[in-house]
């Protein structure tokens, strides 16, 4: 079935195909984890960048990483609807900004290529939350959801007609690229507003195969041999769909991640490839960037 956002994945073993049956719904399917980072190689580097002129995030170097592991992990890149398994043909992430006096926040969505380096994920964030700081900006979300919200009555049945086309058929790309919930990556920051991190469901309504919430830094102690160790981390409440990767592709890939975080150098470089996923037998397949 063709879909705007993605391409059937094909040949898979039986199990993923058998899965998304057994699991219809991405709410039952979500497996959590924790996974704590090590902030001393994070902040050492975020001053580095910043004695060369560089203003770098948290934030940037959390999304940096998860799309260099996604460029080497093509299953991390996939989702499920109508219990069917698709590729997606773009990766997106999307994340919550707060706007200057407003008590609303608002979602902002950002393509990326998979061989993007960590300044040109930075640049595009920074410009991202940059322009919600605009009191009269407004993005494809905000747009869509005054439409929906111009008649109140017709909300309901208009989402309800959103989600049958989305399951049964497939949105049109503009409605896709307007929904903060057809995404690769959902991202939270709860260390802006110096809160613990939690474990995000998963959306019903669009695609999202994995949400990451970031924690505020905290110190724990840990066992080094017979030494023991205080460091300060980050908490990483990672929810992921498990239909599209099994237990073991997840645990190598947060093993993968969390190397990547110990040395955010590895991101200034491009990868030296980008691997595709092995089951998409479409020819010549499109990589949508916006």
């Amino acid at each position: 079935m063709y879909r705007a956002d993605g391409y059937r994945v094909r040949g898979n073993d039986a199990m993923y195909e058998l899965v998304p049956y057994i699991m219809p719904y991405r709410y039952d399917a979500s497996n959590t984890v924790t996974v704590d980072i090590d902030l001393a190689p994070i902040q050492d580097y975020i001053r580095k960048c910043r004695k060369k002129g560089i203003q770098m995030s948290h934030m940037s170097i959390i999304i940096a990483g998860a799309l260099r592991l996604v460029s080497q992990n093509p299953y991390l890149n996939r989702f499920v609807m109508n219990r069917k398994i698709y590729s997606r043909n773009h990766f997106c992430v999307s994340f919550v900004t707060l706007q200057p006096g407003k008590t609303s926040d608002t979602v902002t969505k950002l393509y990326f290529n998979l061989d993007d380096d960590i300044f040109t994920v930075n640049q595009k964030v920074q410009e991202a939350i940059e322009k919600t700081q605009i009191p009269t900006s407004q993005n494809a979300l905000d747009k869509l959801m005054s439409r929906l919200l111009a008649i109140p009555f017709l909300v309901g049945g208009a989402v309800g007609i959103l989600k049958f086309i989305d399951k049964y058929f497939t949105l049109p790309f503009s409605i896709i690229n307007a929904s903060p919930f057809h995404t690769s990556l959902f991202v939270t920051n709860l260390a802006s507003i110096r809160t613990n991190t939690i474990h995000h469901h998963l959306y019903e309504f669009g695609t999202t195969g994995i949400f990451i919430s970031m924690g505020q830094p905290m110190k724990k102690t840990y066992l080094n041999g017979e030494n023991v160790e205080e460091r300060k981390i980050m908490e990483l409440g990672i929810v992921t769909d498990e239909r599209i990767a099994n237990g073991h592709y997840y645990g190598r890939c947060f093993r993968e991640l969390n190397r990547l975080y110990k040395n955010p150098e590895i991101l200034e470089t491009k990868p030296e490839t980008v691997v595709k996923d092995p089951h998409v037998k479409k020819k010549n397949p499109k990589f949508i960037v916006k």
